[in-house]
C-alpha cells in the first residue's frame, strides 16, 4: 500500500508543487485569503468533493466533503494558507492545502471499499486571530472524528505540547491635566500602565516556570507636558495548560484593577479568542512517525515537547489530533524568517508537499483498515481529558 502511495502522489506531484507556488505567490493575509480559497475550492470540486463556501460566515473558509458508504470514520484534514502581513508565506502556509489534498486524494483513489468520510476545511487567520478558534464558535470540527494537519518544518517530527494564550488590549481612562500647572487635578491612565508592568513583573516570580507574560504600550496618551488621560496597552498570557492559564488570567485582573484603585483611574478590557492548550495524543503521533519512517521523510526528529500557541490546539482540545512537520528548511531555523520565505518555492519545499501528502494518506489508510488503532486513540484522548 505504501508503494501505491508513493506512486500516486508521484504522479500528481507536479500539480501540487504549481498550487503550492501560486498560493505563496498570492501571499494574501488573515481574512484576505481569497485567491488562495477559490484556487484550492476548484482543485478539490474538480476531484468529486462537495465543497461548501463561507463557511462560519467566514469569506476564505470552506469545507470539501467526499463519502464512501454511510458509516465508517470521519476524517478531517485542516490547512491554512494566511500569510504574514507584508512578510509572505515565512511560515510555510502555502504548502499545507496542496499537501492535504494530495493526501486525501490518494486515499480517495486507493481506498475503494471501506466506509469513511474525508472533511477538509480550509481555515483561515491562523497567524493573528485563531479563524479556527472563530469557526469552533460556529459549529465547526464536530462532524470528524479525528484531526489532522501538514506543515513545513526545520526537521520532520509531531508536536506534544502547545501554549495556551490569552490577549488582551485594555485601556486605560484617567484625567487629563498641565503637567507643570495642575498635575494635581490630573490622574494619569499612562501611570496605570506602568503600575500595571510592574505588577506583572512581581507577579512573574509567583507563577509556574513555563508561564509567560508579555506587554507593549499601544499609545501612551500623548506629549510629557500633559497629564494622558487615555492609554492603550497590550497584555500576551500563555501557558502549556488552559486551566492554569485560567488562573493566571484571574491575577491579572487583579493586577489591572489594583493599578487603576493606586491611580484614581478607571479601565476597559477587549479580549480576543483564547487559545487553548492541545491534548496531545501520543498513540496518533506513533501511528504518524511510522508513516514519516516508512515513507523516509527528510531531518527525521524526535517529538517537539513543547512549542509556541496555535488555534489547532483549540481543535485539539475536542478532538483527537496530530500535525505532521515536514522538514524544507536546515535544522535550527526560526519560523518567520527569512529563510523560510526564500526556501518556500525551493525543491525541498516542493518535496515537503509530497511528503506530507505520503505521510497523512498512510495515517488515514491505516486508521481506516485498522479500526482498533482508533480505537486506542479515542480511548487515550478520553483519558487524557479526564485527567
Amino acid at each position: 500500500m505504501r508503494d501505491k502511495i508513493k506512486n500516486y502522489v508521484d504522479e500528481i506531484s507536479g500539480w501540487l508543487w504549481e498550487l503550492s507556488d501560486r498560493i505563496y505567490d498570492y501571499a494574501e493575509p488573515a481574512f484576505e485569503e481569497k485567491q488562495s480559497c477559490s484556487l484550492m475550492e476548484a482543485a478539490f470540486e474538480k476531484h468529486g468533493f462537495v465543497v461548501e463556501h463561507g463557511v462560519a460566515g467566514l469569506d476564505t473558509a470552506f469545507r470539501a466533503v467526499y463519502s464512501q458508504g454511510t458509516d465508517g470514520l470521519s476524517i478531517g484534514l485542516l490547512f491554512e494558507y494566511d500569510a504574514l502581513e507584508q512578510v509572505g508565506h515565512a511560515c510555510g502556509h502555502h504548502m499545507q492545502g496542496p499537501s492535504v489534498l494530495g493526501a486525501a486524494l490518494a486515499v480517495k483513489e486507493l481506498c475503494r471499499e471501506q466506509d469513511y468520510r474525508l472533511v477538509v476545511y480550509a481555515t483561515p487567520a491562523e497567524e493573528t486571530v485563531g479563524g479556527k478558534i472563530i469557526m469552533m464558535d460556529k459549529g465547526c470540527f464536530k462532524d470528524i472524528d479525528v484531526a489532522l494537519m501538514m506543515h513545513g518544518a526545520p526537521t520532520t517530527c509531531v508536536d506534544v505540547k502547545c501554549m495556551a494564550l490569552e490577549d488582551f488590549i485594555i485601556t486605560f481612562k484617567g484625567v487629563k491635566a498641565h503637567a507643570a500647572m495642575s498635575p494635581d487635578q490630573g490622574r494619569s491612565a499612562f501611570d496605570a500602565a506602568l503600575l500595571s508592568f510592574q505588577g506583572i513583573e512581581f507577579l512573574r516570580e509567583h507563577v509556574k516556570e513555563d508561564t509567560r507574560m508579555h506587554y507593549t504600550v499601544l499609545n501612551a496618551g500623548g506629549p510629557p507636558n500633559v497629564v494622558p488621560d487615555q492609554t492603550v496597552a497590550e497584555y500576551t498570557l500563555r501557558s502549556y495548560d488552559t486551566d492554569y492559564l485560567n488562573e493566571v488570567v484571574d491575577r491579572f485582573r487583579d493586577v489591572i484593577r489594583g493599578a487603576c484603585m493606586m491611580t484614581g483611574t478607571q479601565y476597559s478590557e477587549e479580549r480576543t479568542y483564547p487559545f487553548r492548550a492541545k491534548i496531545p495524543c501520543y498513540e496518533l503521533n506513533d501511528l504518524i512517525m511510522e508513516q514519516a519512517r516508512a515513507f523516509e521523510a527528510p531531518q527525521l526528529a524526535r517529538p517537539r515537547e513543547k512549542t509556541g500557541s496555535t488555534d489547532f490546539g483549540n481543535v485539539m482540545y475536542e478532538v483527537p489530533g496530530s500535525c505532521i512537520r515536514v522538514a524544507f528548511v536546515p535544522e535550527g531555523t526560526s519560523a518567520h524568517s527569512k529563510e523560510y520565505l526564500d526556501a518556500g518555492k525551493t525543491e525541498t519545499a516542493h518535496k515537503a508537499v509530497s511528503y506530507g501528502a505520503m505521510i497523512l494518506a498512510g495515517t488515514i489508510l491505516e486508521l481506516i483498515h485498522k479500526p482498533e488503532r482508533m480505537e486506542r486513540i479515542r480511548e487515550e484522548f478520553a483519558r487524557a481529558k479526564k485527567s
